[in-house]
């Protein structure tokens, strides 16, 4: 089951990447608009179809995964999906990956392995109580809304592409937590109860909110800024979520130390990528 839930993750996460670079393409094109405006402009683009066609097979990629593993689990090797995208659109755009991409690369990968080999995340719920999702949903929903007031107030492209990629992260990881409740019950009770179900609506409604900061943080400022928010936000808000909502447990004592030096490897990783990839999109404009 492990394996199965790691196996569908990676292809989740290469399949995101596809998706992230197509859409990438396709927001460089549109020079004005925000929200549903951006939307319907990006439609219009054979580049962002291709794009979401990435995305809606990492989502039924990523609810195998959930079905068959713990979210804290799941979620953190969606990191993969930056590596992943850059080595997508090398080859894409008739690029060569320097030295120092390559070790970024090294870098995200080897950070990634040490989090969960040093996390462990075991152990899950299928279902959670209205009383732990209450409280989540206004955490998670009360953050989405702040990133967007303060990209709203902020002219720094810097800032506003930071805040929408958080707000994506945490849209993100609550959209994988009701996935995973409402694949569970898919997988327990069959289709008649996941249409029933309010999860499964709610992970609509938050995915499509979710895609929407994706598109604007896309749009408000370099990947530097928002990539790095987006990559890491979401598997650590994930992770928090997992534990929260169904019970899962990772490692501490000084099981934390390895952990934290992951996170670090990766956060490098991940800074120095964000350094080639704005230059391989400027090609695509």
């Amino acid at each position: 089951m492990i394996v199965l839930a790691v196996l569908f993750a990676v292809l989740g996460a290469a399949s995101n990447a596809v998706g992230t670079v197509f859409q990438r393409k396709a927001a460089s094109t549109v020079s004005r608009g925000g929200g549903v405006r951006l939307l319907l402009a990006l439609v219009r683009r054979p580049a962002w179809a291709v794009g979401i066609a990435g995305v809606a097979g990492a989502a039924v990629f990523q609810a195998l995964a959930l079905i068959n593993g713990p979210m804290a689990l799941v979620q953190p090797l969606f990191i993969l999906e930056l590596p992943f995208a850059l080595l997508v659109a090398v080859p894409l755009l008739h690029r060569r990956l320097s030295a120092d991409g390559w070790w970024a690369v090294g870098g995200v990968v080897a950070g990634l392995v040490l989090l969960l080999v040093s996390a462990a995340p075991s152990g899950t719920l299928h279902q959670a109580s209205m009383g732990r999702w209450i409280p989540v949903l206004a955490f998670a929903l009360g953050a989405m809304a702040a990133t967007v007031v303060l990209a709203s107030s902020s002219t720094s492209p810097l800032t506003k592409a930071a805040a929408l990629g958080t707000g994506a992260a945490v849209g993100n990881a609550l959209t994988a937590a009701l996935m995973k409740s409402a694949t569970d019950r898919l997988a327990d009770a069959g289709l008649p109860a996941f249409l029933t179900t309010w999860q499964t609506y709610g992970f609509a409604l938050t995915g499509i909110a979710a895609l929407l900061l994706l598109e604007n943080a896309l749009q408000a400022g370099p990947l530097v800024a928002s990539q790095p928010a987006l990559t890491i936000g979401d598997a650590m808000v994930s992770l928090l979520l997992g534990v929260v909502l169904f019970d899962e447990t990772i490692r501490t004592g000084w099981w934390l130390l390895p952990s934290a030096l992951g996170v670090l490897l990766i956060l490098w990783g991940v800074l120095r990528l964000t350094r080639v990839v704005p230059d391989l999109a400027d090609v695509v404009r």
